[in-house]
C-alpha cells in the first residue's frame, strides 16, 4: 500500500504513551518538500516504547542538581555587568517562554531581552499574555512585526503544497532569535525543550547546543519555502528576495563570524509544561484560554496562534496523530495521566474539526474553505485511511478501532 510523505509503512502505536510511529521528527522548515524527502519519523523499539518516553524516563535519572551547576557556569560566562543584555530568549509570552525568561532574570540574575515573531492571527487571549509576560514580567521585548502581505501568500502557499498552514509561524520563530542576537551582539540564546522531548531522534538531547542546521543556511537557491524552491517563488508570485531573506535563517558564512551559542534551557532544568504553565500564571500573569481548545481536552498549549488549532488539525489529517494525541501523550511521560486515561481522550477529541476560527483564517489568506477541504482529501495516505460509505475513517488507532485492527 501506498504512503505519502516517506511515513512507515506500517502503523505502530507506543506502549507507553499513544504516539505512532507517523509522528514526524522535526525538520529545518526551509527544507520542508511535499514529498518529506530525507525525513524522519518517531523510533519505536524493539521493547515497543518510543523514543520520547525512553528520554522521558531518562530524565528521571538525570543529575539535575548537577546540570544546574553547568546552567550557572555557563551564565557566568556570558553574564555582563554592564547593564547590557547578556542573554536573548524568543517567545510569544506563552508559558514556556514566560518561565524561562522570568527565571534567567530573577532566579540567576541575566539580563535577557526578549524577542517575539507574531502569529498572523492573534487570539485576544494570546495577546494578552504576550503584554503581561512583558509588562508584569518586566522585560525588555522587540516585537518583529513582518510583512503581511507576504506572510498571507506564504501561508496560503504552505497550506496548498504542504498541507501546512503553521509553517510561517515556526519559521520566523525559529530563525529571528540569531538575527537579533547578532544585531546587538548578544552571543547567548536559549529555547526551551530540545525537540528530542516530543520524538526527535533521542541522540539530539546528549547536548545543550541546538544544531545549526536549523538556523543557517549555506546556499539561498536551495532553500525551500511553502513546499517550493525560493527561484519559483521569486519569479511566480511576485516575492523578491529581500522578502524571503526575513523569513529565512542567517546565511552559514555571516553565523559563523558570530560567536552565538543557541542553547535548550531543558537541557539544564528538568522542563515539565504543567509547571511551566503554573510558573508563568503565578509570575507573568498568564491566563489559560476561556475555554477547551477543539481538538483535545487542554486550554493553556499552543494559544497565541488562531492558526494553532487549524494547524493540528492538519496533522491528524495527514499523520493521523491529532491535537489530544500530542497533548496526552507528553502528560503520560510526565506521569499527570495513565495511558488508559491518554486512549480515552483520544478516542473522545482527536480530529475534531477547528471551526471557531476556520472561516477567520481562511477569509484573511485568500483560501476558499471547499479548496481546503478538497486538500485535505488529497493528502489523507492510502495506508493511515479508509473510505467506508462515504466517510473516511483510520486503518488504525491507539484503541484498536480502526478498519484494519
Amino acid at each position: 500500500m501506498s504512503t505519502l510523505f516517506n511515513a512507515p509503512r506500517e502503523v505502530v502505536f507506543c506502549k507507553k504513551c499513544v504516539m505512532s510511529n507517523q509522528r514526524p521528527a522535526s525538520i529545518p522548515e526551509f527544507r520542508h518538500k511535499p514529498n518529506r524527502e530525507g525525513a524522519k519519523y518517531l523510533k519505536i523499539n524493539k521493547d515497543g516504547i518510543c523514543d520520547a518516553c525512553k528520554h522521558g524516563d531518562r530524565k528521571n535519572e538525570i543529575n539535575w542538581v548537577k546540570r544546574e551547576k553547568e546552567l550557572i557556569k555557563l551564565l557566568d560566562k556570558y553574564r555582563k555587568n554592564d547593564g547590557s543584555y547578556d542573554c536573548l530568549v524568543p517567545g510569544s509570552g506563552g508559558k514556556d517562554s514566560a518561565f524561562q525568561a522570568h527565571v534567567l532574570k530573577y532566579k540567576y540574575g541575566m539580563n535577557p531581552l526578549t524577542c517575539t515573531w507574531p502569529p498572523i492571527l492573534y487570539t485576544d487571549y494570546g495577546y494578552d499574555n504576550f503584554k503581561n509576560w512583558v509588562e508584569i514580567g518586566g522585560f525588555d521585548n522587540i516585537v518583529f512585526r513582518q510583512n503581511g502581505k507576504v506572510m498571507k501568500t506564504l501561508t496560503k502557499l504552505s497550506i496548498e503544497n504542504l498541507l501546512h498552514p503553521f509553517q510561517t509561524f515556526i519559521l520566523g520563530q525559529k530563525n529571528i532569535a540569531p538575527k537579533i542576537a547578532a544585531k546587538f551582539d548578544i552571543d547567548l540564546v536559549f529555547y526551551g525543550e530540545n525537540e528530542a522531548e516530543y520524538g526527535n531522534p533521542i541522540a539530539d538531547n546528549s547536548s545543550s547546543l541546538r544544531d545549526k542546521s536549523y538556523h543557517t543556511m549555506d546556499n539561498f537557491d536551495k532553500m525551500y519555502l511553502a513546499g517550493l524552491p525560493v527561484k519559483e517563488l521569486i519569479d511566480n508570485y511576485k516575492l523578491t528576495k529581500s522578502d524571503l531573506m526575513t523569513i529565512l535563517p542567517l546565511p552559514y558564512e555571516e553565523f559563523s563570524k558570530t560567536n552565538i551559542q543557541i542553547n535548550y534551557l531543558g537541557y539544564y532544568l528538568r522542563w515539565i509544561p504543567q509547571e511551566a504553565y503554573y510558573y508563568a500564571v503565578e509570575n507573568t500573569g498568564f491566563k489559560a484560554r476561556p475555554f477547551r481548545t477543539q481538538g483535545t481536552y487542554s486550554k493553556y498549549n499552543s494559544i497565541d496562534d488562531k492558526i494553532d488549532d487549524l494547524h493540528y488539525y492538519t496533522t491528524y489529517i495527514k499523520f493521523g496523530i491529532g491535537r489530544a494525541t500530542y497533548d496526552s501523550s507528553q502528560e503520560i511521560r510526565n506521569r499527570h495521566i495513565t495511558r488508559e486515561e491518554g486512549c480515552a481522550l483520544v478516542k473522545r477529541f482527536d480530529g475534531e474539526f477547528p471551526d471557531k476560527y476556520f472561516e477567520e483564517i481562511m477569509n484573511y489568506i485568500d483560501l476558499d474553505p471547499s479548496k481546503f477541504n478538497d486538500l485535505c482529501e488529497k493528502f489523507r495516505s492510502p495506508h493511515i485511511w479508509k473510505k467506508e460509505n462515504g466517510k473516511w475513517k483510520l486503518r488504525h488507532t491507539v484503541n484498536r478501532t480502526g478498519t484494519d485492527d
